[in-house]
């Protein structure tokens, strides 16, 4: 099994993990879940994460081919399509993200105003579909739950799994969010773990409980063994009971609101307004408090 070089990038404020992997052999690379920089006090974006993986990949002299996205993200923006104007590199997500946009374009009542068939991505990625970076095959895996469009991407021996699992120590991801489901979630998880137990696996955030380091890679024979919600191999109705119980009690991402708007759009900030400047919209009164 071909064996890429993954690098990644940790961005603390939104507690994300970015990732640039490639061929060692052909030297052909990757970008997965780029995070665009936002204060929310300010309102301002920055490129400082997306500038630190241009310069890995200029430095390291990989040919940029694909620029991911796992799903359109509640915590962060994605610099996908910053990214895509300076390399030319092509963006993908799963197809399933029309779904997303249809649904979240109801939230921001947007009817009209955004396109839902996914053409703010230049490539839309079934479940099963493969390609190639460089000599490395990426397959797509359709795993739904945290979102109703969550892909990983199994490249080689390395799965980017994005929001579906964390590192062993917290577990897996909440399954609440509009078109989340623990059903799904759980279904994914399993496609996950039947990969082979060497399979490195790639988290999109950690919390690092107890103060640890922030950490991002474990096996899939780690995460049988010691993630917290799945080490006894629980039945689905047991898992489901924990993690709908879990979710109960969490908050929404802070940057939620702010960010799917951008990231139903591939990355773009809303269309400037007659002044020249781009406003983000909240929906008042739609999300319960907790």
């Amino acid at each position: 099994m071909s064996h890429p070089i993954v690098k990644p990038f940790w961005d603390d404020p939104t507690g994300s993990w970015q990732y640039v992997f490639h061929d060692p052999e052909t030297m052909k690379g990757a970008i997965v879940d780029p995070v665009l920089d936002f204060d929310p006090l300010s309102g301002a974006t920055g490129t400082e994460n997306a500038r630190k993986l241009l310069a890995y990949i200029r430095e390291a002299g990989i040919g940029l081919e694909w620029i991911l996205d796992t799903h359109p993200h509640a915590d962060h923006f994605s610099a996908a399509q910053w990214l895509k104007e300076r390399t030319g590199a092509p963006t993908a997500i799963g197809e399933k993200v029309t779904a997303v946009q249809s649904l979240w374009s109801e939230i921001y009542n947007l009817p009209g105003v955004l396109p839902t068939d996914g053409r703010q991505w230049d490539r839309l990625l079934a479940d099963g579909e493969t390609f190639m970076v460089g000599n490395i095959p990426v397959t797509v895996m359709f795993s739904p739950g945290h979102t109703l469009a969550s892909v990983t991407y199994v490249a080689g021996d390395a799965a980017f799994v994005h929001d579906t699992l964390m590192m062993p120590d917290s577990g897996t991801s909440r399954a609440d969010f509009p078109g989340g489901s623990s059903k799904a979630l759980y279904d994914s998880i399993q496609r996950i773990l039947a990969l082979p137990d060497s399979t490195r696996v790639f988290v999109g955030h950690d919390y690092a409980p107890g103060g640890r380091a922030a950490q991002c890679e474990a096996t899939v024979a780690e995460h049988k063994s010691r993630n917290i919600h799945l080490k006894d191999a629980p039945s689905e109705a047991d898992y489901r009971a924990v993690r709908d119980s879990r979710d109960a009690t969490l908050p929404l991402p802070r940057l939620m609101l702010a960010a799917l708007q951008v990231n139903i759009r591939g990355g773009r900030l809303p269309e400037p307004e007659a002044n020249g400047r781009s406003y983000l919209k909240l929906p008042l009164d739609y999300f319960e408090a907790r």
